[in-house]
């Protein structure tokens, strides 16, 4: 009689663990679904970083230095050999001159890069440094403007090579009621605004204004 009662105590045990195991493994089954993509909702990948779009200024070729001419706006890169205080990022201000440590102001409105290398070499020599050793190089032009028939008019960064069109795509496009066989640009300088036939070729320079006229039909 007592080794029937222990058989089936023992046999009552093995009952109750092998519920409670099967209670257990459930919740981990039910654990682990919630963890993952299910529990109703679908969890979305992580989103990828935004690309960075930076794009870089480019320099102006040997040929085109030579004929470009600063203003104000422009972002000039000057390297003085040896001598950091001379050497940095300078802009050339509303009054048409880069102002620099030891020697002021050197103007540089309607001066090429090399003519603005040369006085700033020449006036080091006159008592600051023997055998001045400088580079000039635009850094940044300065800004272009468009009104007129775009959907964005206002003032944006120059891009050296930039043309036309792609001056209208930076502001957005052509209105419906822009006028495309022509455009009016004024240059820096110039008080008279060019009517000029609008290719894909048409050039841009830096500081121009740029005016999309309204067609009449």
């Amino acid at each position: 009689m007592a080794e029937a009662s222990t058989t089936g105590y023992t046999q009552g045990a093995k009952n109750g663990c092998a519920k409670v195991l099967r209670a257990m493994t459930l919740c981990w089954l039910v654990i682990g679904l919630c963890a993952g993509p299910v529990c109703g909702q679908t969890v979305p990948p992580a989103a990828a970083p935004a690309p960075v779009s930076a794009v870089a200024p480019t320099p102006l070729s040997a040929e085109e230095a030579k004929t470009y001419r600063l203003g104000p706006g422009d972002r000039l890169n000057i390297i003085t050999f040896d001598e950091p205080q001379l050497t940095g990022s300078f802009s050339v201000g509303g009054a048409g001159a880069v102002s620099l440590p030891w020697i002021g102001d050197v103007p540089a409105q309607g001066k090429t890069e090399a003519e603005v290398r040369d006085e700033i070499a020449a006036r080091l020599r006159d008592g600051y440094i023997l055998n001045p050793q400088v580079s000039v190089q635009v850094l940044t032009f300065r800004p272009f403007y468009i009104l007129g028939e775009v959907n964005r008019p206002g003032e944006y960064p120059y891009v050296n090579g930039m043309t036309v069109m792609a001056a209208v795509a930076t502001a957005q496009g052509f209105t419906y009621r822009a006028y495309k066989n022509k455009v009016f640009i004024k240059r820096p300088g110039d008080p008279r605004e060019l009517k000029i036939p609008l290719t894909a070729a048409t050039e841009v320079h830096a500081g121009d204004t740029i005016r999309i006229a309204e067609r009449y039909f």
